[in-house]
């Protein structure tokens, strides 16, 4: 039985909310697969927050840019300071695998941000600052560039950053000593497919793209190529995210791996369903377990817990959080409890606190 104890971060909008509190903090109740509030984060519009690979930070998007805190043995948060990004509010954010830089994504204003993270985990200065450039103002979204999701290949060697708006994930270099980022390569995706999403196997070598307009992941095998160090990534796997008897005008949204890498959860706005997948570990392949409602509206966020016998749905819409109880053998879900209200959930992250190595 698994006797760690977490907590989970939740970030969510306040701008059309009376609270203040950008970031909620909750116990953990790993056997029974639900939550008991702990804290509040005062913090503006914390559209998305990420935990730095030494355990140690959290990093959120703010209003103003972004805010660094320390993360207290019980979990607890403790401001070490902000920083501006110089453009309009990210929408993503992550470090890289030495948590020396930390990657700003924008949504509205197409804009790249590397900023350096300092020995005591708060942010330092912008490094770099990259614009990509689109088509124009031929549609609203589409055609105009929107950079959705920045994170690193494992190797710490090139950061990934998904451009919804013109439907293709950039590739850049990084250099480890003057955070500069150098374009080496693109990975085109189906026009209006919009990739939102990216994350990597537990070895690194498959990276899973998730398109929020075409409701699919697709699944690429990514190596270096040897005489010039160069990345290579080939597609080697296109699944749906939905039903064949879905409803229309979905969108897909969510993007989690287990904290095992066993397996891939994914969720689907519209249809307001989630869907779970095992990964192979051999040959990074996805196989779709299920494919069932949430009981809320638009689901942000869908993740299981680290013991892959619960999962949590955050209901943008609803403003709500669903709880349920997951049987991977007979591949379906079951509503665990009734439904938890927060206003606007974005994105959540499971924290272990204890049975730290």
């Amino acid at each position: 039985m698994n006797k760690d104890k977490y907590v989970a971060y939740v970030s969510t909008y306040t701008s059309q909310n009376k609270s203040s509190y950008g970031i909620r903090i909750y116990d953990v109740d790993m056997e029974n697969g639900r939550f008991t509030e702990k804290d509040q984060v005062e913090i503006t519009n914390s559209s998305y927050v990420t935990v730095s690979h030494n355990e140690k930070f959290l990093y959120s998007i703010t209003d103003f840019g972004v805010e660094s805190y320390e993360i207290l043995p019980d979990g607890g948060l403790k401001v070490l300071n902000h920083a501006s990004i110089n453009g309009m509010r990210g929408c993503y954010l992550s470090t890289d695998y030495e948590d020396k830089f930390l990657f700003v994504a924008g949504y509205h204003d197409a804009k790249l941000t590397a900023l350096r993270v300092n020995e005591d985990g708060s942010i330092g200065e912008i490094t770099d600052e990259i614009f990509h450039k689109g088509l124009g103002s031929i549609a609203e979204r589409n055609f105009r560039p929107h950079i959705n999701c920045v994170k690193m290949t494992r190797d710490n060697k090139f950061l990934c950053a998904a451009d919804l708006g013109m439907d293709h994930v950039v590739i850049y270099g990084l250099n480890h000593t003057t955070g500069k980022l150098r374009q080496v390569d693109i990975i085109r995706s189906e026009q209006e497919s919009a990739p939102r999403h990216l994350k990597f196997s537990k070895n690194g070598e498959y990276m899973y793209i998730v398109h929020e307009l075409k409701n699919y992941i697709d699944v690429y095998h990514y190596f270096i190529e040897e005489k010039h160090g160069s990345p290579e990534f080939e597609k080697i796997q296109t699944i749906s995210t939905l039903n064949d008897y879905h409803a229309g005008g979905s969108a897909a949204s969510a993007l989690n791996i287990s904290e095992d890498f066993k397996y891939l959860c994914s969720s689907n706005a519209g249809d307001n369903s989630v869907t779970l997948y095992s990964i192979d570990p051999e040959s990074g392949l996805l196989t779709k377990i299920l494919c069932l409602p949430i009981s809320g509206d638009y689901p942000k966020d869908a993740i299981l817990f680290p013991d892959n016998r619960h999962l949590v749905s955050l209901n943008h819409e609803s403003d709500t959080m669903t709880f349920f109880n997951v049987d991977m053998e007979k591949k379906i879900i079951v509503m665990n409890g009734s439904e938890m209200k927060v206003d606007q959930p974005n994105c959540i992250i499971f924290h272990k606190i204890s049975g730290k190595k």
